[in-house]
């Protein structure tokens, strides 16, 4: 399996819903030195996870990419789109409770571009409220 484009379409996000296929996605991100993205069924709900750690230490996230990560998730929270149980950062990042799987891998895609630097995917993917 090739490493996820950067920016990933939703659509190439993959599913690690089960031990098996959480650890084949960690390992195969781990090999190829590149940010662990992957959307896990949670019943009717999903979950968003990413890592950074799988790209190595020459990968390093920006103190502002981290900043718009981290509100993108509160506002995400605020508007109860994901779980008050978010994790935001700065290395590994969960959000819980997504309402759909569509919506679960837009996150991720947005996310997965954004901890390259590319923040254009998340400010469409969770626009910031009106007046801010």
């Amino acid at each position: 399996m090739q490493p996820l484009p950067v920016p990933c379409p939703a659509s190439l996000v993959p599913d690690a819903s089960g031990t098996e296929a959480f650890h084949r996605a960690y390992r195969q991100a781990m090999e190829h030195r590149a940010v662990f993205v992957a959307v896990e069924s949670d019943g009717p709900r999903w979950t968003v996870k990413a890592d950074t750690l799988t790209a190595g230490h020459g990968h390093l996230v920006e103190e502002a990419v981290n900043d718009a990560v981290r509100a993108a998730i509160a506002r995400l929270v605020d508007r109860r789109e994901v779980g008050a149980d978010a994790y935001a950062g700065p290395i590994y990042f969960m959000m819980h409770n997504v309402s759909s799987e569509e919506r679960a891998r837009d996150l991720a895609a947005a996310l997965h571009a954004a901890l390259y630097g590319d923040l254009e995917p998340l400010d469409r993917a969770v626009p910031p409220a009106l007046g801010t």
